[in-house]
Protein backbone atom coordinates (compact mmCIF):
# COMPACT_ATOMS: atom_id res chain seq x y z
CA UNK A 1 0.00 0.00 0.00
CA UNK A 2 1.11 3.54 -0.67
CA UNK A 3 2.54 5.44 2.27
CA UNK A 4 -0.11 8.17 2.05
CA UNK A 5 -2.93 5.62 2.25
CA UNK A 6 -1.25 3.73 5.11
CA UNK A 7 -1.07 7.03 7.01
CA UNK A 8 -4.80 7.49 6.48
CA UNK A 9 -5.54 4.03 7.89
CA UNK A 10 -3.35 4.78 10.90
CA UNK A 11 -5.21 8.07 11.34
CA UNK A 12 -8.53 6.22 11.38
CA UNK A 13 -7.27 3.73 13.98
CA UNK A 14 -6.00 6.58 16.17
CA UNK A 15 -9.27 8.51 15.77
CA UNK A 16 -11.35 5.44 16.65
CA UNK A 17 -9.29 4.81 19.79
CA UNK A 18 -9.43 8.46 20.81
CA UNK A 19 -13.21 8.73 20.47
CA UNK A 20 -13.81 5.37 22.15
CA UNK A 21 -12.04 6.74 25.23
CA UNK A 22 -13.63 10.20 25.04
CA UNK A 23 -17.20 8.89 24.65
CA UNK A 24 -16.97 5.53 26.40
CA UNK A 25 -20.69 5.51 27.26
CA UNK A 26 -21.76 5.82 23.61
CA UNK A 27 -22.37 3.00 21.13
CA UNK A 28 -18.90 2.00 19.91
CA UNK A 29 -20.00 1.64 16.27
CA UNK A 30 -21.38 5.19 16.27
CA UNK A 31 -18.08 6.38 17.75
CA UNK A 32 -16.25 4.65 14.91
CA UNK A 33 -18.53 6.43 12.43
CA UNK A 34 -17.47 9.75 13.99
CA UNK A 35 -13.83 8.64 13.64
CA UNK A 36 -14.51 7.82 9.99
CA UNK A 37 -16.02 11.29 9.39
CA UNK A 38 -12.84 12.96 10.67
CA UNK A 39 -10.63 10.58 8.71
CA UNK A 40 -12.56 11.40 5.52
CA UNK A 41 -11.47 15.01 6.05
CA UNK A 42 -7.89 13.90 6.83
CA UNK A 43 -8.21 15.37 10.32
CA UNK A 44 -7.31 14.20 13.80
CA UNK A 45 -10.53 13.66 15.76
CA UNK A 46 -11.22 16.69 17.95
CA UNK A 47 -13.10 15.29 20.92
CA UNK A 48 -13.39 18.74 22.53
CA UNK A 49 -15.06 20.17 19.40
CA UNK A 50 -17.39 17.16 19.25
CA UNK A 51 -18.19 17.61 22.95
CA UNK A 52 -18.97 21.32 22.36
CA UNK A 53 -21.34 20.37 19.51
CA UNK A 54 -22.84 17.67 21.75
CA UNK A 55 -23.63 20.33 24.37
CA UNK A 56 -25.00 22.64 21.67
CA UNK A 57 -27.44 19.91 20.61
CA UNK A 58 -28.57 19.41 24.22
CA UNK A 59 -29.08 23.17 24.68
CA UNK A 60 -31.33 23.36 21.61
CA UNK A 61 -33.44 20.22 21.99
CA UNK A 62 -35.79 18.73 24.57
CA UNK A 63 -35.17 15.77 26.86
CA UNK A 64 -37.02 13.33 24.63
CA UNK A 65 -35.81 14.67 21.26
CA UNK A 66 -34.49 12.10 18.77
CA UNK A 67 -31.48 14.41 18.46
CA UNK A 68 -30.43 13.08 21.87
CA UNK A 69 -30.70 9.48 20.78
CA UNK A 70 -28.12 7.04 19.42
CA UNK A 71 -27.17 9.42 16.60
CA UNK A 72 -26.05 12.30 18.84
CA UNK A 73 -22.31 11.62 18.49
CA UNK A 74 -22.63 11.29 14.70
CA UNK A 75 -24.46 14.62 14.47
CA UNK A 76 -22.05 16.25 16.95
CA UNK A 77 -19.10 15.07 14.84
CA UNK A 78 -20.69 16.38 11.63
CA UNK A 79 -21.46 19.72 13.30
CA UNK A 80 -17.94 20.00 14.68
CA UNK A 81 -16.59 19.69 11.13
CA UNK A 82 -18.88 22.42 9.76
CA UNK A 83 -17.85 26.07 9.48
CA UNK A 84 -20.77 27.39 11.56
CA UNK A 85 -22.08 24.83 14.04
CA UNK A 86 -24.94 26.93 15.40
CA UNK A 87 -26.30 27.82 11.98
CA UNK A 88 -25.93 24.24 10.77
CA UNK A 89 -27.84 22.91 13.78
CA UNK A 90 -30.59 25.53 13.36
CA UNK A 91 -30.94 24.56 9.69
CA UNK A 92 -31.02 20.86 10.57
CA UNK A 93 -33.76 21.42 13.15
CA UNK A 94 -35.74 23.39 10.55
CA UNK A 95 -35.50 20.57 8.00
CA UNK A 96 -36.33 18.02 10.70
CA UNK A 97 -39.61 19.80 11.44
CA UNK A 98 -40.41 20.05 7.72
CA UNK A 99 -39.87 16.30 7.39
CA UNK A 100 -42.14 15.56 10.36
CA UNK A 101 -44.83 17.77 8.79
CA UNK A 102 -44.96 15.49 5.73
CA UNK A 103 -45.29 12.46 8.05
CA UNK A 104 -41.73 11.22 8.36
CA UNK A 105 -41.54 9.74 11.86
CA UNK A 106 -39.16 11.00 14.55
CA UNK A 107 -36.08 8.75 14.80
CA UNK A 108 -32.29 8.68 14.67
CA UNK A 109 -32.59 8.06 10.94
CA UNK A 110 -34.67 11.21 10.51
CA UNK A 111 -32.06 13.26 12.39
CA UNK A 112 -29.30 12.14 9.99
CA UNK A 113 -31.62 12.66 7.00
CA UNK A 114 -32.42 16.21 8.09
CA UNK A 115 -28.72 16.94 8.52
CA UNK A 116 -27.96 15.67 5.00
CA UNK A 117 -30.57 17.98 3.47
CA UNK A 118 -29.58 20.97 5.63
CA UNK A 119 -25.92 20.49 4.69
CA UNK A 120 -26.41 20.02 0.95
CA UNK A 121 -29.33 22.28 0.01
CA UNK A 122 -29.98 26.00 0.39
CA UNK A 123 -32.79 27.07 2.71
CA UNK A 124 -35.09 27.99 -0.20
CA UNK A 125 -34.66 24.42 -1.54
CA UNK A 126 -35.64 22.71 1.73
CA UNK A 127 -39.41 22.37 1.07
CA UNK A 128 -38.95 20.94 -2.44
CA UNK A 129 -36.16 18.58 -1.34
CA UNK A 130 -38.22 17.30 1.59
CA UNK A 131 -41.20 16.78 -0.71
CA UNK A 132 -39.05 14.86 -3.21
CA UNK A 133 -37.61 12.73 -0.38
CA UNK A 134 -41.16 11.88 0.76
CA UNK A 135 -42.22 11.00 -2.78
CA UNK A 136 -39.24 8.69 -3.17
CA UNK A 137 -39.97 7.11 0.21
CA UNK A 138 -43.68 6.65 -0.49
CA UNK A 139 -42.92 5.16 -3.91
CA UNK A 140 -40.49 2.68 -2.34
CA UNK A 141 -43.09 1.86 0.31
CA UNK A 142 -45.72 1.26 -2.37
CA UNK A 143 -43.41 -1.24 -4.11
CA UNK A 144 -42.05 -2.93 -0.97
CA UNK A 145 -44.36 -2.32 1.93
CA UNK A 146 -42.63 -4.63 4.39
CA UNK A 147 -39.05 -3.81 3.40
CA UNK A 148 -39.35 -0.03 3.49
CA UNK A 149 -39.01 1.58 6.90
CA UNK A 150 -37.23 4.29 8.84
CA UNK A 151 -33.84 2.88 7.84
CA UNK A 152 -34.65 4.08 4.29
CA UNK A 153 -35.06 7.72 5.36
CA UNK A 154 -31.40 8.61 4.84
CA UNK A 155 -31.25 7.37 1.27
CA UNK A 156 -34.67 8.89 0.56
CA UNK A 157 -33.21 12.24 1.65
CA UNK A 158 -30.21 11.77 -0.63
CA UNK A 159 -32.47 10.85 -3.54
CA UNK A 160 -34.49 13.99 -2.74
CA UNK A 161 -31.28 16.03 -2.99
CA UNK A 162 -30.39 14.52 -6.35
CA UNK A 163 -31.71 15.55 -9.76
CA UNK A 164 -33.00 12.02 -10.42
CA UNK A 165 -36.51 11.90 -11.86
CA UNK A 166 -38.68 10.20 -9.25
CA UNK A 167 -40.65 7.88 -11.53
CA UNK A 168 -37.61 6.88 -13.60
CA UNK A 169 -35.50 6.43 -10.47
CA UNK A 170 -38.06 4.13 -8.82
CA UNK A 171 -38.46 2.12 -12.05
CA UNK A 172 -34.69 1.71 -12.28
CA UNK A 173 -34.53 0.62 -8.63
CA UNK A 174 -37.20 -1.98 -9.35
CA UNK A 175 -35.28 -3.31 -12.35
CA UNK A 176 -32.13 -3.61 -10.24
CA UNK A 177 -34.07 -5.19 -7.37
CA UNK A 178 -35.59 -7.83 -9.68
CA UNK A 179 -32.14 -8.67 -11.06
CA UNK A 180 -30.29 -8.72 -7.75
CA UNK A 181 -32.82 -10.15 -5.27
CA UNK A 182 -32.46 -13.79 -6.44
CA UNK A 183 -28.71 -13.49 -5.75
CA UNK A 184 -28.88 -12.38 -2.12
CA UNK A 185 -30.71 -13.45 1.04
CA UNK A 186 -31.82 -10.13 2.55
CA UNK A 187 -34.44 -8.15 0.63
CA UNK A 188 -33.88 -5.14 2.88
CA UNK A 189 -30.16 -5.08 2.07
CA UNK A 190 -30.86 -5.46 -1.65
CA UNK A 191 -33.13 -2.42 -1.46
CA UNK A 192 -30.31 -0.42 0.18
CA UNK A 193 -27.95 -1.68 -2.54
CA UNK A 194 -30.29 -0.45 -5.30
CA UNK A 195 -30.44 2.97 -3.60
CA UNK A 196 -26.65 3.21 -3.68
CA UNK A 197 -26.53 2.19 -7.34
CA UNK A 198 -29.19 4.72 -8.33
CA UNK A 199 -27.31 7.51 -6.59
CA UNK A 200 -24.17 6.35 -8.40
CA UNK A 201 -25.51 7.15 -11.85
CA UNK A 202 -26.96 5.54 -14.95
CA UNK A 203 -24.44 2.72 -15.53
CA UNK A 204 -26.36 0.04 -17.50
CA UNK A 205 -23.99 -2.71 -16.29
CA UNK A 206 -24.36 -1.78 -12.59
CA UNK A 207 -25.93 -5.08 -11.48
CA UNK A 208 -23.46 -7.17 -13.47
CA UNK A 209 -20.50 -5.31 -11.93
CA UNK A 210 -21.87 -5.86 -8.41
CA UNK A 211 -22.28 -9.60 -9.02
CA UNK A 212 -18.83 -9.92 -10.61
CA UNK A 213 -17.27 -8.10 -7.64
CA UNK A 214 -19.14 -10.37 -5.23
CA UNK A 215 -17.69 -13.42 -6.97
CA UNK A 216 -14.18 -11.94 -7.01
CA UNK A 217 -14.36 -11.26 -3.26
CA UNK A 218 -15.74 -14.73 -2.54
CA UNK A 219 -12.84 -16.26 -4.48
CA UNK A 220 -10.54 -14.54 -1.98
CA UNK A 221 -12.55 -15.75 1.02
CA UNK A 222 -14.13 -12.32 1.63
CA UNK A 223 -17.90 -12.07 2.07
CA UNK A 224 -19.18 -8.61 1.24
CA UNK A 225 -22.60 -9.97 0.31
CA UNK A 226 -23.98 -10.22 3.85
CA UNK A 227 -26.71 -8.05 5.34
CA UNK A 228 -24.68 -5.11 6.67
CA UNK A 229 -22.00 -5.09 3.96
CA UNK A 230 -24.06 -5.51 0.81
CA UNK A 231 -24.47 -1.77 0.22
CA UNK A 232 -20.66 -1.49 0.50
CA UNK A 233 -20.42 -3.81 -2.47
CA UNK A 234 -22.51 -1.21 -4.31
CA UNK A 235 -20.18 1.63 -3.25
CA UNK A 236 -17.13 -0.34 -4.41
CA UNK A 237 -18.78 -1.09 -7.75
CA UNK A 238 -19.00 2.67 -8.39
CA UNK A 239 -15.24 3.17 -8.05
CA UNK A 240 -13.34 3.85 -11.28
CA UNK A 241 -10.93 0.92 -11.00
CA UNK A 242 -10.68 -2.66 -12.18
CA UNK A 243 -12.20 -5.34 -9.98
CA UNK A 244 -8.94 -7.12 -9.21
CA UNK A 245 -7.40 -3.94 -7.77
CA UNK A 246 -10.51 -3.24 -5.67
CA UNK A 247 -10.48 -6.74 -4.16
CA UNK A 248 -6.74 -6.53 -3.43
CA UNK A 249 -7.08 -3.05 -1.90
CA UNK A 250 -9.97 -4.04 0.39
CA UNK A 251 -8.14 -7.19 1.48
CA UNK A 252 -4.92 -5.30 2.24
CA UNK A 253 -6.83 -2.54 4.04
CA UNK A 254 -8.63 -5.10 6.20
CA UNK A 255 -5.42 -6.96 7.06
CA UNK A 256 -3.62 -3.72 7.95
CA UNK A 257 -6.46 -2.46 10.16
CA UNK A 258 -6.54 -5.78 12.03
CA UNK A 259 -2.99 -5.03 13.24
CA UNK A 260 -4.00 -1.68 14.73
CA UNK A 261 -4.77 -1.20 18.42
CA UNK A 262 -8.49 -1.32 19.11
CA UNK A 263 -9.32 -3.06 15.80
CA UNK A 264 -8.33 -6.63 16.64
CA UNK A 265 -10.76 -9.55 16.49
CA UNK A 266 -11.72 -9.10 20.16
CA UNK A 267 -12.69 -5.44 19.57
CA UNK A 268 -14.54 -5.39 16.26
CA UNK A 269 -16.38 -7.95 14.13
CA UNK A 270 -15.11 -9.05 10.74
CA UNK A 271 -18.18 -7.65 8.98
CA UNK A 272 -17.85 -4.20 10.54
CA UNK A 273 -14.14 -4.05 9.78
CA UNK A 274 -14.84 -5.04 6.17
CA UNK A 275 -17.45 -2.28 6.06
CA UNK A 276 -14.92 0.26 7.33
CA UNK A 277 -12.24 -1.07 4.97
CA UNK A 278 -14.53 -0.56 1.99
CA UNK A 279 -15.40 2.96 3.20
CA UNK A 280 -11.77 3.97 3.70
CA UNK A 281 -10.90 2.66 0.25
CA UNK A 282 -13.77 4.71 -1.21
CA UNK A 283 -12.39 7.82 0.52
CA UNK A 284 -8.97 7.07 -1.03
CA UNK A 285 -10.54 7.23 -4.48
CA UNK A 286 -12.29 10.48 -3.59
CA UNK A 287 -8.90 11.90 -2.57
CA UNK A 288 -7.39 10.69 -5.83
CA UNK A 289 -10.12 12.51 -7.78
CA UNK A 290 -9.46 15.70 -5.79
CA UNK A 291 -5.75 15.39 -6.50
CA UNK A 292 -6.36 14.87 -10.19
CA UNK A 293 -4.85 11.38 -10.11
CA UNK A 294 -7.97 9.82 -11.59
CA UNK A 295 -9.38 11.32 -14.77
CA UNK A 296 -12.73 9.49 -14.59
CA UNK A 297 -15.08 11.80 -12.70
CA UNK A 298 -17.21 10.08 -10.09
CA UNK A 299 -20.81 10.67 -11.07
CA UNK A 300 -21.89 11.43 -7.53
CA UNK A 301 -20.40 12.12 -4.14
CA UNK A 302 -18.99 8.84 -2.88
CA UNK A 303 -18.30 10.46 0.47
CA UNK A 304 -21.96 11.29 1.08
CA UNK A 305 -23.10 7.83 -0.02
CA UNK A 306 -20.62 6.22 2.38
CA UNK A 307 -21.69 8.50 5.24
CA UNK A 308 -25.36 7.75 4.55
CA UNK A 309 -24.68 4.02 4.37
CA UNK A 310 -22.56 4.00 7.54
CA UNK A 311 -25.10 6.12 9.42
CA UNK A 312 -27.96 3.83 8.42
CA UNK A 313 -26.04 0.74 9.55
CA UNK A 314 -24.82 2.38 12.76
CA UNK A 315 -28.41 3.45 13.44
CA UNK A 316 -29.70 -0.07 12.89
CA UNK A 317 -27.00 -1.53 15.15
CA UNK A 318 -27.60 1.00 17.91
CA UNK A 319 -31.36 0.47 17.67
CA UNK A 320 -31.01 -3.32 17.95
CA UNK A 321 -28.59 -2.92 20.89
CA UNK A 322 -31.09 -0.62 22.64
CA UNK A 323 -33.89 -3.15 22.00
CA UNK A 324 -31.82 -5.99 23.48
CA UNK A 325 -30.97 -3.86 26.53
CA UNK A 326 -34.64 -2.95 26.98
CA UNK A 327 -35.85 -6.56 26.73
CA UNK A 328 -33.20 -7.82 29.14
CA UNK A 329 -34.21 -5.25 31.74
CA UNK A 330 -37.91 -6.19 31.56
Amino acid sequence: MKEQYTAKLELFAENALKLKKAFAWQNVMVNRLAALLYTAENKIADDEAIRASYELIKENTGWFSAFRGNSIISIAALLSLSADQEKQLTNTLTVYELMKEVKFRASDYLVISAYQIAAHATSDQYPRTVERAKQFYDSMKAKHRFLTGQDDYIFAAMLGLSDIDIEKGIDRMEQLYSTLKPEFLSGNSVQALTQVLILGGEAPEAAARVLALRDDFRAQGIRLDKEYTLSSLGVLSLLPSNREDIVTDVSETYEFLRTQKGLGSWSISKQELLLLSASLLAFKYVDDVRNGMITTMLTTSITNIVIAQQAAIAGATAASAAAVASSSSD
